[in-house]
């Protein structure tokens, strides 16, 4: 099912991520204004246009498209998107908004840190007039019609350019990327940390700032409503604390990159037990936030942390997978 009903007037829209069902999620508010948080890769674009045609958002209807950061699985969309609503109002934070009226740096870097299959995987991010793009402060608000309002709170640690967005009528929290990734069918929290913005500190503010908007539901790009909202935070600080000393751990050990893979990867078993069950599950999640993206991005934060400068060899490994 692309489309799922959250209820008012909230629908869930999978993405299909690189051919998988279930790892990525946009979201469509649906009211006077209809917004859609999130637009998934380039290549999935397609999909999207069809779940809002779906839900009657004609190409004129579709009044914002907001991303809580730019990173291509997020905002990858944006330019097709905005191509295709033309009255749509581009949103996001101002230390990302820049990259989607001119995506040239950001697709070099993607491009050097996962190399061709960034095109092959997520597609290229096609540029939107600056006139469309609005530029969100640490805080702002979002019409989205009928005294509804889309509340924006800075929230990095994941990346310098993310942000949290609360529903001021429901309570949904949608979250991103800052609170980890969420696997529904086994119950499993990771935490997403790759290059190049990831900080420890920083990403553990953030979890503090979401508990003290009271939310009622984590809304997840990756993947679904969460209502244990206490206990989940608790688990996104837990889960990057572990990650961390692991990552301290393989670099103390001098560990090459494939054998720091393998090493975390024994060492969570236990931890993601019903995760590594589910062979279908583990490999989507995998091709979406692999263990080698989170080292290396980890790696270079305790790079600074530390003054010590480790290399772990080959960062191909934390490329991401070929599309099925």
């Amino acid at each position: 099912m692309t489309v799922t009903d959250l209820g008012n007037d909230t629908f869930q829209i999978d993405t299909e991520q690189s051919g998988y069902k279930g790892i990525t999620a946009g979201y469509l508010i649906r009211g006077s204004k209809p917004t859609l948080i999130e637009t998934g890769t380039a290549s999935s674009a397609p999909i999207v246009i069809a779940a809002l045609e779906k839900l009657e958002i004609t190409p004129r209807d579709l009044a914002t498209i907001v991303v809580t950061h730019v990173h291509l699985d997020h905002a990858g969309g944006a330019g097709h998107l905005t191509s295709h609503y033309p009255n749509a109002e581009l949103v996001a934070h101002e230390r990302g908004a820049r990259h989607l009226v001119d995506p040239t740096k950001l697709m070099t870097s993607a491009r050097r840190v996962f190399g061709s299959m960034i095109d092959e995987v997520m597609g290229a991010l096609l540029p939107t007039p600056a006139e469309r793009v609005r530029s969100l402060g640490d805080t702002a608000a979002i019409d989205l019609g009928g005294g509804r309002t889309l509340e924006s709170y800075y929230a990095p640690g994941h990346a310098s350019h993310h942000v949290g967005l609360i529903d001021s009528m429901t309570g949904d929290l949608f979250v991103g990327d800052a609170a980890g990734v969420y696997i529904p069918e086994t119950d499993t929290l990771r935490p997403a940390t790759p290059p190049p913005d990831f900080d420890l500190d920083i990403a553990l503010r953030t979890i503090d700032t979401f508990e003290s908007l009271k939310p009622t539901r984590l809304l997840f790009s990756h993947y679904g409503p969460v209502s244990k909202i206490d206990e989940t935070l608790d688990r996104s600080r837990e889960e990057l604390r572990v990650w961390v000393e692991l990552v301290r751990e393989a670099r103390d050990t001098r560990l090459d990159l494939d054998h720091a893979i393998a090493m975390i990867i024994e060492r969570t078993k236990e931890r993601y037990a019903a995760l590594f069950e589910n062979g279908k599950a583990m490999e989507r999640f995998e091709a979406l936030n692999s263990t080698g993206a989170n080292i290396v991005g980890i790696n270079r934060w305790l790079d600074k942390v530390e003054a010590n400068t480790y290399d772990f060899g080959d960062a191909a490994a934390s490329a991401p997978k070929t599309s099925k």
